[in-house]
C-alpha cells in the first residue's frame, strides 16, 4: 500500500508540474487564437500523462532497457494523442470560423444563414440562438416599418382633416367679421360643430399618444357589463337615430368584469360609433355579451356589407381608414387604434372578422375573479 502511494504522489507531482507550465503559457497567449489556446491545453494533457509516467518510471529505478520501453511506449502514445487532439481542434475552430462568419453576416446583412456543415452541440446551441435572435430582429423590423408607415399615413390624413374643417372657420369667420353672413346664427352653430369635431380629434391624438406612450392609467373596479353596455348604448342612440340605424342590445349577460369604466365606455363608444357610421339606414347595429372559455367576449355586429380580406389584418392600425372613409365626418382612423391600445392595456384582445352582410368586432377580456 505504502508503495501505490508513493507512486501516486510521483505521478502527482509530474503531472501537476506540467499543468502548472500549461496553465501559465494559457495565460500569456489569453489573447491569442482559439487555434493556440486548443493546442496548448492537448500539449498539457498528454504531456502531463508523459511527465507522470516517466517521473514513476525514473522513482523505480528500472533498468536501462525497460526505462527505454516505457519511455518510447509513452512518447508514441503522446505523439498519437497529440496529433488527434490537434485534428479535432482544427475541426472545432474550422467551425468555429464559420459560425463567426455566418455571425458577420448576420451583423451585415440583418440576415442569418446557420452554417450547413454539422458542429458540436455548444456551437450547434449558439447558431440556433442567432437564428432565434435574427428571427426576432426581422419581425422587429417588419413591425417599425409598418409602425413608421402608418405616421406618415396618419401626418397625411390629420393635416388633411384639419386643413378643411380650418379653411371652413376660416371662412365663416370672416363672413360673420364682414357682415355677409345672409344666417349667422347658422355660421354660429356650424362654427361651434366643426370646433367640437377638432377638439374630438385632437382628443383622439392625445388618447392615442398616452397608449403608444405606456402612460395610460387604469382604475379598474368591478363592473357589470350589462349595465356598461347599456350606458354605451344609451350614448350612442342619438347618432344612431341621426343616421336611422338601429342599435339591438338584447344578448347582453349580466356577466362582472374587472374594467376601467371610464377607458371600456370609450372602446364600446367607438365601436358602436365605427358600426353606426358605415351601416346603410334601416340596417341593424347589435351588442352581444357573454362568457367563454377564455374570459368575456363583448361583440359589435354592423351591416357595412364587409371589409376587404387583404385590409383585415390592417383594421386596428393607427391612420387606418377604409376607401369609403377618407372623408369627414369619419375621423382620422384614430378610434379602432385606441380601442385595441385600451384592451390590451386590460389584457384583452380586440378582434374582426366578416360575417353574411356586414363584420363583427370582438374584445375579449379577463373574467373577473369572483
Amino acid at each position: 500500500m505504502h508503495d501505490i502511494l508513493l507512486i501516486a504522489v510521483y505521478a502527482f507531482t509530474g503531472a501537476a508540474a506540467t499543468g502548472l507550465v500549461g496553465a501559465g503559457v494559457l495565460r500569456l497567449i489569453r489573447r491569442r487564437s482559439l487555434t493556440a489556446s486548443l493546442a496548448v491545453v492537448a500539449a498539457v494533457a498528454v504531456l502531463a500523462m508523459l511527465a507522470g509516467t516517466l517521473v514513476v518510471a525514473w522513482a523505480m529505478f528500472l533498468s536501462p532497457h525497460d526505462l527505454s520501453v516505457v519511455t518510447t511506449v509513452v512518447a508514441m502514445a503522446a505523439v498519437v494523442s497529440l496529433a488527434t487532439a490537434l485534428l479535432l481542434g482544427r475541426w472545432v475552430v474550422a467551425r468555429s470560423r464559420e459560425l463567426a462568419a455566418a455571425a458577420r453576416s448576420f451583423g451585415d446583412s440583418g440576415d442569418y444563414a446557420a452554417p450547413t456543415t454539422p458542429a458540436t452541440a455548444g456551437l450547434d446551441a449558439l447558431s440556433r440562438e442567432l437564428a432565434a435572435t435574427s428571427a426576432r430582429l426581422t419581425e422587429s423590423r417588419e413591425r417599425e416599418r409598418a409602425l413608421e408607415t402608418s405616421r406618415r399615413e396618419l401626418v397625411a390624413w390629420i393635416s388633411h382633416d384639419l386643413r378643411t374643417p380650418l379653411a371652413g372657420l376660416r371662412a365663416m369667420s370672416e363672413a360673420l367679421e364682414d357682415g355677409v353672413a345672409a344666417d349667422p346664427d347658422r355660421y354660429l352653430r356650424q362654427i361651434r360643430t366643426e370646433v367640437e369635431r377638432l377638439n374630438d380629434m385632437v382628443g383622439d391624438l392625445f388618447e392615442l399618444s398616452r397608449i403608444q406612450a405606456g402612460a395610460l392609467l387604469l382604475a379598474p373596479s368591478r363592473i357589470s357589463l350589462y349595465d356598461l353596455v347599456g350606458d354605451a348604448l344609451a350614448g350612442a342612440d342619438p347618432l344612431a337615430r341621426e343616421h336611422g340605424v338601429r342599435l339591438v342590445g338584447d344578448a347582453v349577460a349580466a356577466v362582472p368584469v374587472e374594467v376601467d369604466g371610464k377607458e371600456m365606455s370609450r372602446v364600446l363608444g367607438n365601436l358602436l360609433v365605427n358600426a353606426i357610421r358605415r351601416t346603410p339606414a334601416d340596417g341593424t347595429v347589435a351588442v352581444a355579451a357573454e362568457r367563454s372559455s377564455e374570459g368575456v367576449v363583448v361583440s359589435v355586429t354592423d351591416g357595412c356589407g364587409g371589409i376587404p380580406e387583404e385590409d383585415l389584418p390592417r383594421v386596428f392600425d393607427t391612420g387606418w381608414r377604409g376607401t369609403h372613409a377618407r372623408t369627414p365626418p369619419a375621423g382620422a382612423g384614430l378610434g379602432l387604434a385606441i380601442v385595441r391600445g385600451i384592451v390590451e392595456a386590460h389584457r384583452g384582445r380586440a378582434t374582426v372578422r366578416n360575417i353574411p352582410g356586414g363584420c363583427r368586432f370582438e374584445v375579449l377580456l379577463p373574467s373577473a375573479e369572483r
